[in-house]
């Protein structure tokens, strides 16, 4: 399970430092060029998996916690 919170934490930051792969202005959405508009998504898309990865953890304590008691 921490590997997939790792992911969801990790990949932001990949989709971001790999500015060759958004460094363009087509295509348009609204009027508004790709550089633009695929960052702003990804401020969207980061807070989902942030509290994706967070719940994650959250389940993954509880988990441990139990297994300790046993």
């Amino acid at each position: 399970m921490r590997v997939v919170i790792a992911l969801c934490l990790i990949a932001p930051i990949v989709a971001m430092l790999w500015v060759g792969s958004y460094a363009k202005t087509e295509p348009l959405f609204i009027g508004i060029p790709f550089f633009y508009w695929y960052q702003m998504l990804w401020v969207l898309i980061s807070t989902a998996l942030t509290m994706i990865a967070y719940k994650l953890w959250q389940l993954d304590q509880r988990a441990r916690k139990g297994g300790d008691a046993r």
